[in-house]
């Protein structure tokens, strides 16, 4: 399966998800159909770092689309929730951010110790600690998927060469998330099963084949304002 193909997909299981939030209200059947779309971006976030051209303007694109899309995205929450949060793109953007800082602490060649062992330490210690720190700057500013999200995106960029430990890693992300939400809100049979379907994405990512396939980038950016708009305008009360 090509990129192209794996973001089609993302994107009829995103409007599904969105759909049901705006008909339904949260945590319903269709939800579990929408849990296919974020790991997808997420691990598309991983492959676009590695592959794009230019990635000041892969941060200026993500990070223009954040602001464009928040107003729209606030509206469409209007209709089943309230209180504040902020649009996935925020997510990818401090997401790829983390894999930049990554990236730049581990394969930089400054030094901090004349020990080689311990010097390479300390390069992955603040690289981890620049991951969790906005991780948690995540959680507190409400993006949304919080810690989750960035961690996921991390995680594939991390374990992009090991491709079981980045399974692995993703599969006990979505237990403890899932386990959260019961611990907080209570058992409920849909929360097994949106861990269930948030899982699920590992086998459409297992088949990516590493090509891009139909360029529809500035599509799949607009493409989310645009969907949010339209469903508060048809579920507006």
């Amino acid at each position: 399966m090509t990129s192209f193909g794996l973001k089609i997909i993302a994107i009829i299981s995103m409007v599904i998800d969105h759909l049901g939030d705006a008909w339904l209200g949260r945590t319903t059947g269709m939800n579990l159909i929408g849990r296919l779309s974020f790991p997808i971006f997420a691990f598309q976030i991983s492959e676009g770092y590695i592959h794009t051209k230019n990635l000041k303007k892969y941060f200026l694109r993500l990070f223009i689309f954040a602001l464009i899309s928040q107003i729209p995205f606030m509206l469409f929450r209007s209709t089943f929730t309230t209180g504040f949060s902020l649009n996935i793109f925020f997510t990818l953007f401090f997401g790829l951010f983390t894999i930049f800082l990554y990236d730049k602490f581990t394969n930089t060649s400054f030094t901090f110790t004349k020990a080689k062992k311990i010097d390479i330490f300390f390069k992955y210690f603040f690289a981890i600690c620049c991951f969790l720190l906005i991780g948690i700057l995540a959680e507190i500013a409400k993006f949304d998927y919080g810690f989750f999200g960035i961690f996921i995106i991390f995680s594939f960029y991390v374990f992009r060469n090991k491709k079981i430990f980045m399974y692995i890693s993703f599969i006990i992300a979505s237990i403890i998330r899932h386990g959260l939400m019961i611990y907080t809100n209570g058992y409920h049979y849909l929360y097994i099963l949106l861990t269930i379907f948030t899982i699920l994405p590992l086998l459409l990512i297992n088949i990516y084949n590493g090509k891009q396939g139909r360029k529809v980038k500035y599509f799949i950016y607009a493409f989310y304002p645009i969907h949010l708009l339209i469903l508060y305008f048809i579920f507006r009360t």
